[in-house]
């Protein structure tokens, strides 16, 4: 099936530009990571649809078509979950299944604390839960891994990468959307993430074609890096705003590594309490870079732990 057209819906104030195919089956909605779009999922889609799922896929708050509000605080933990709580309103979907990946993920993990109600399991692909800390995470970060570390950088210097990123579009998503061998043999893992906008890595290979890096490169070339970076420089108000929410996750919760991923893979177990694990043998990108592999491992625990919870329940 070709990737479906987008409609905008209103959510939380906003605009998104969402994406669905198979109306009528069981709601999964596909949450997409930094710097990607819904077009992300697109080896899921297909694949999901086919298995009786109807799949909504946005292009989320500072994405895409979606819309880009000028307020760092705009796209906080809180304002992210809700749009998420708005999108099902608006479909007049009582609860859902959610799929994330990288960033997406982190927002699942907030939505599944914040609004338990709408969240029937998870799938998250690459970033584990991360329970909250005892100090500022970015203060954390930065006496730990220096000035230099990406998420350092996007805050302590607002907008210089971002603005680097659109100088440099095509060359920077082509530098960042690269294989495990990248990611093994790369001699710029501590150098500054301005980097990636201005050198040309030919080490490892793209993880997708020239025609697909094309769709993502058109669309960032309009739009910037600016609210999409915008989610990073809220990891403190995040921190700050949920000191009082319990640090646990009920939901059925399936986790897909990376095997050559960077993002550190952490003990989960305390915090997630029905936790099923899987790793597969390729770096950040899972989904794209081991497109049926991923399927597999989705489709086969939705069959098991979500499909028998649709059909149980008469409301959901």
């Amino acid at each position: 099936m070709d990737f479906p057209k987008p409609r905008m819906i209103k959510t939380n104030g906003i605009n998104l530009s969402v994406h669905e195919a198979g109306e009528g089956g069981i709601p999964l909605v596909l949450a997409h990571g930094w710097p990607e779009l819904a077009y992300s999922w697109r080896y899921q889609i297909p694949a999901l649809v086919d298995q009786g799922f109807h799949v909504i896929a946005p292009d989320q708050r500072g994405y895409g078509a979606s819309d880009k509000p000028s307020d760092v605080e705009a796209y906080d933990i809180h304002q992210l979950t809700a749009d998420h709580v708005g999108l099902l309103d608006a479909l007049d979907i009582e609860k859902a299944i959610y799929v994330g990946h990288d960033w997406g993920a982190i927002v699942l993990w907030g939505h599944a604390l914040l609004h338990p109600d709408r969240v029937a399991g998870i799938a998250n692909l690459s970033v584990p839960f991360m329970p909250r800390g005892q100090s500022d995470p970015v203060a954390f970060w930065e006496k730990m891994l220096g000035d230099d570390f990406y998420i350092v950088h996007f805050n302590r210097q607002p907008e210089v990468a971002a603005r680097k990123f659109h100088e440099n579009t095509e060359r920077f998503l082509r530098n960042i959307y690269r294989t495990k061998q990248w990611l093994e043999e790369s001699e710029d893992k501590g150098g500054s993430i301005i980097e990636y906008g201005e050198k040309e890595i030919s080490r490892g290979q793209l993880v997708m074609s020239e025609e697909e890096l094309s769709v993502f490169v058109e669309v960032f070339q309009k739009n910037g890096f600016v609210s999409p970076c915008a989610w990073y420089r809220n990891f403190t108000r995040n921190w700050e705003t949920t000191a009082d929410v319990e640090q646990k996750v009920r939901q059925p919760t399936l986790m897909i590594y990376g095997d050559h991923d960077m993002v550190p893979k952490i003990d989960m177990a305390p915090y997630v309490e029905d936790l099923e694990i899987h790793n597969l043998d390729c770096g950040h990108w899972i989904q794209q870079e081991k497109p049926a592999e991923t399927n597999q491992i989705l489709i086969d625990w939705l069959s098991r732990r979500m499909k028998p919870l649709f059909s149980s329940e008469v409301n959901l």
